[in-house]
């Protein structure tokens, strides 16, 4: 099998998508729905990426837990594994990389012994504000980048599809 090169440009970021000049017509990875989902989120998310990296030298996990803490308060790492779709090794490794960092604090949950409570500390709201203001940055750009026509679709689509996931 060999693999055609395409690049794109989205959100500022160059990205390179491998399409697939396969002689099976039955399947093509380049128009597979999931495939193009995931080179979208890939794209976008690495566009931002620089952002909490040169600002804060976060990893990817790392951001989302704290943006998880930041959004919706206090959760254990369980809740921001379901609610983020993050591997449970990923979210215990950004926790401990942020707690070294002073960004949040744990505190065990009453009658669980393994269960804890994380938070963002101060310092990890702090962070929190300028990156949070930096990502809305981002998602206008993205936002402007699709047209608003379009983007109310794509919303409404993206829902859609997640909703599909979960059933």
């Amino acid at each position: 099998m060999h693999l055609q090169l395409s690049t794109d440009i989205v959100a500022g970021a160059t990205i390179a998508v491998y399409i697939p000049a396969m002689s099976d017509p039955e399947f093509d990875l380049g128009t597979f729905l999931p495939f193009l989902l995931n080179q979208a989120a890939e794209a976008t998310s690495r566009a931002f990426e620089e952002v909490y990296e040169s600002e804060y030298g976060m990893t990817r996990p790392q951001w989302r837990v704290l943006a998880n803490l930041g959004t919706f308060g206090p959760l254990t790492a369980t809740e921001i594994c379901r609610r983020g779709g993050i591997e449970k090794t990923a979210v215990s490794r950004a926790v401990q990389a942020l707690e070294g960092r002073g960004l949040l604090k744990r505190q065990r949950v009453a009658g669980d012994r393994r269960a804890e409570q994380l938070e963002l500390t101060n310092e990890g709201r702090a962070a929190f504000a300028r990156l949070g203001e930096a990502a809305r940055k981002h998602d206008r750009e993205l936002r402007n980048y699709i047209g608003t026509a379009r983007m109310a679709e794509a919303e409404r689509v993206l829902r859609a599809l997640a909703e599909f996931g979960r059933s």
